[in-house]
């Protein structure tokens, strides 16, 4: 990467890490009270503080990067132009109508199809995870790696369930049984980015899920990498962004999670 390109992305994450955290201190207020809830899906919600948090990115987003693509969970978008943001206003909205305090502002950028810049804010704990291509990953600042666990015995894992669990629920919980009886535990916070960035400051040692959105990945896989972390598709290949079913690790472990999927 050019120095040219470097220097333009560090000033760009700095402008992204005051969206995210000003878009995590507008949901975290909102949820002082109770939030309007509509449904996409059997157990797909959305909020009133999604879509506002949703507009406010965008907004900021549209002001400072014109002509720059964006992706929303809840209003869509385009993915033509060589730069896409694909934005999360809440990554675990269910969690967030529940009042239970796991959720977070996830930003993405994409230049020329390849994640350049990733931001996490997790405004209940005031984390901000942040990572640039080449730049490396930062929590709050400091710069964070993977664990360096090797044994998938001696790992903690983290995953998620998707919308369509209730449709076909066999081989997900088939995996789930089978990789929490090969390691310490697997957790599951209904935050994916959240569950990415804990695989990336060491809390985690691997993660997997079967259905995401470009919004969930394109921040939070960024900053795993950055930080020393492996992402692939179930069978060990490349990941794509922009087709279903991750697993990222500290690297060290990752074999032997994508041999038991």
């Amino acid at each position: 990467m050019s120095k040219e390109n470097a220097d333009r992305n560090e000033d760009w994450l700095s402008v992204v890490c005051e969206i995210a955290t000003n878009a995590g201190k507008l949901i975290r207020k909102k949820a002082k009270t109770k939030p309007i809830i509509t449904h996409k899906g059997p157990v797909d919600l959305v909020t009133d503080a999604d879509i506002e948090s949703e507009k406010y990115i965008i907004s900021e987003l549209e002001r400072g990067f014109p002509g720059h693509s964006i992706l929303g969970e809840e209003q869509g978008g385009s993915r033509e132009g060589d730069f896409l943001w694909a934005i999360d206003p809440i990554d675990g909205t269910t969690n967030y109508a529940h009042g239970f305090p796991v959720y977070a502002v996830s930003i993405g950028l994409f230049a020329n199809g390849q994640p350049t810049l990733g931001v996490v804010y997790d405004p209940n704990l005031n984390e901000l995870f942040a990572a640039s291509r080449g730049g490396g990953a930062t929590l709050n600042g400091k710069p964070i790696s993977v664990s360096k666990t090797d044994n998938l015995n001696e790992s903690l894992l983290a995953t998620g369930f998707p919308y369509s669990l209730r449709e076909n629920p066999d081989k997900i919980m088939a995996d789930f049984k089978r990789l929490s009886l090969l390691c310490q535990g697997v957790r599951r916070t209904g935050a994916a980015s959240l569950d990415l960035c804990a695989l990336a400051c060491g809390r985690f040692d691997g993660f997997w899920e079967v259905e995401l959105k470009p919004w969930d990945t394109a921040a939070a896989g960024l900053i795993v990498e950055e930080a020393g972390g492996r992402l692939s598709k179930y069978d060990g290949s490349a990941f794509d962004h922009f087709h279903p079913g991750l697993v990222a690790s500290n690297g060290l472990i990752h074999n032997q999670l994508v041999e038991n999927l």
